[in-house]
């Protein structure tokens, strides 16, 4: 059952100062969906990458008491086409707004640990690893290492929209996301620009017009959820721990 918001609201999100005493990290609440997120600074970047340039990439995983029934650790090699995917995405995601050259040669990881699952977990977990790559930067700035504005072109949130007994809903809860006609995940830039978007049909193909209406509003939630990140990462601009 949907909980008592309008179709084009998101649920409350709160964000917490993580646990960690040597990194940024913060506890991204999406309704019930929370994600605990930390950055770790290395200075030794991928082979693959240039000389001379940085690199940001993301691991993702849900623990074991995250859903109802006990979800089994990722280990070592073994790691499933899920897991992988939303990690992939979570990279790219942040790697769409960063200038590798001005990061310099130093890579960037951000581990995102589902807490809490209630659908929509890719999403917080890309909003809430640009608020600790952001504060990340921000130490390294105050450092003198580099100047945030020369890394990040823009911010990056994300949001899940869908169709749900042909009704367009915003940020869809684990209840509405099991029985949407249509799922989408739209991830933005601060400036409105498109990094992702991934919709697929369950069972019903859906029209170029109502992918059009879907983009338009998961665009507005994702304004606003921008705001709160800026307001947060205002009050919050270094790493502090709970």
């Amino acid at each position: 059952m949907r909980t008592q918001r309008a179709a084009n609201a998101f649920r409350p999100v709160k964000i917490e100062p993580g646990f960690s005493q040597h990194n940024a990290s913060v506890v991204f609440h999406m309704g019930n969906t929370i994600v605990n997120c930390t950055a770790s600074v290395s200075d030794r970047p991928p082979s693959f990458v240039p000389e001379g340039e940085g690199w940001i990439t993301a691991e993702y995983a849900m623990l074991p008491g995250s859903t109802n029934s006990r979800v089994s650790r990722d280990r070592g090699r073994k790691i499933s086409g899920r897991t992988m995917e939303i990690q992939r995405l979570i990279g790219r995601s942040l790697r769409g707004v960063a200038d590798f050259k001005a990061l310099g040669p130093r890579s960037i990881q951000l581990d995102c640990d589902i807490l809490n699952a209630d659908g929509g977990t890719r999403c917080a977990s890309i909003t809430a690893s640009y608020i600790v790559l952001h504060q990340t930067l921000n130490k390294l700035e105050a450092a003198g290492e580099l100047k945030v504005s020369d890394v990040l072109r823009s911010e990056v949130a994300a949001l899940s929209v869908g169709i749900v007994e042909n009704q367009l809903l915003l940020d869809l809860q684990y209840t509405e996301d099991y029985q949407a006609e249509v799922d989408l995940n739209l991830i933005m830039t601060g400036d409105q620009q498109i990094i992702e978007v991934q919709g697929t049909a369950e069972g019903k193909a859906f029209s170029r017009e109502q992918l059009n209406q879907m983009v338009d509003l998961g665009a507005q939630g994702i304004a606003d959820l921008i705001e709160i990140t800026r307001k947060y990462l205002k009050e919050h601009p270094l790493p502090g721990h709970a």
